[in-house]
């Protein structure tokens, strides 16, 4: 079990190396530097419910059960290869608010209670069905975020959110991590650029 001191002191963004996950395979974990943008952009309070929809190794789902501390957050995922590690990462916190939901969406998301903040790591190609589902199910006020790494679909998802009644923003985020090399100097170590689309629902949106 992880020990409490080695993740209270920050809600957003904690290291990478605190979470089992499956690499070098792309997008099995959010990096620290995208997931802190990304739950921030959820607005979540302590009483949110929260679907993380392609929950991978469940680190957006874990720091945000950490902030959602009395709601509950819904980890979906579909890959059985990544299920027993995402319920690792899960107990090693012993967060009793995250409940873990193996199944492909947007089929497996009737039965979850309706959100108030939405994040999508990952879609499995059901992407405009699944911001459909979101949007008749989502609670006024509520955030939809989704990361995306290819550059043809963030337009795309942009411009749906848009037509479901959503003001949207769009950020692309790049970052950089510095690597020791030869006699202690330091190189820069590029991380993929993720792109950032967020909805918002109702006040301050549409």
């Amino acid at each position: 079990m992880i020990k409490e001191e080695e993740y209270s002191h920050s809600y957003y963004g904690m290291s990478d190396e605190l979470f089992e996950y499956r690499s070098p395979l792309v997008g099995q974990i959010t990096k620290m530097e995208i997931r802190a943008v990304s739950i921030h952009g959820l607005g979540l309070s302590s009483h949110s419910t929260v679907w993380d929809i392609g929950a991978g190794s469940g680190s957006v789902a874990i720091e945000s059960a950490r902030i959602a501390e009395n709601g509950t957050v819904y980890a979906v995922e579909k890959d059985h290869e990544s299920i027993d590690l995402l319920r690792r990462n899960v107990l090693n916190y012993n967060l009793g608010n995250v409940e873990v939901i193996v199944g492909e969406a947007p089929d497996i998301l009737a039965g979850l209670a309706d959100p108030d903040a939405v994040f999508i790591g990952g879609s499995g190609g059901n992407m405009m069905h699944i911001l459909e589902a979101v949007r008749k199910r989502m609670k006024t006020s509520g955030h939809v975020v989704v990361n995306l790494a290819l550059l043809e679909r963030p337009q795309a998802v942009y411009d749906e959110l848009n037509r479901l009644g959503f003001t949207v923003d769009l950020s692309m985020i790049t970052a950089s991590r510095g690597q020791e090399i030869l006699d202690g100097k330091l190189r820069l170590q590029s991380l993929n650029p993720v792109f950032i689309v967020k909805g918002t629902l109702g006040k301050g949106g549409k």
